[in-house]
């Protein structure tokens, strides 16, 4: 994200198109209704993997890679970050 943001104006300006970043707004009525569709089942969020904080890097290179096919998920350990 960091990159798009500064080359965006850039990149903008050299090809004559417009980039910018779309972030929405939360709302706490959509919020409210997925949380129910998925304390329900209706929908299933889809973990490709997971991995622990000492393989964030491996994690990394598997998403720059473009084989996840769902989200990437980094756990921790509580135990260890006392």
């Amino acid at each position: 994200m960091l990159k798009f943001r500064y080359q965006g104006p850039h990149l903008s300006k050299s090809e004559n198109k417009r980039l910018g970043m779309l972030i929405p707004k939360e709302n706490p009525a959509d919020l409210s209704a997925l949380a129910e569709l998925l304390e329900t089942g209706k929908i299933q969020p889809v973990i490709d993997r997971t991995y622990t904080l000492e393989q964030v890097p491996e994690a990394i290179r598997y998403l720059e890679e473009g084989h996840a096919r769902g989200k990437v998920i980094i756990t921790l350990d509580h135990g260890s970050l006392q």
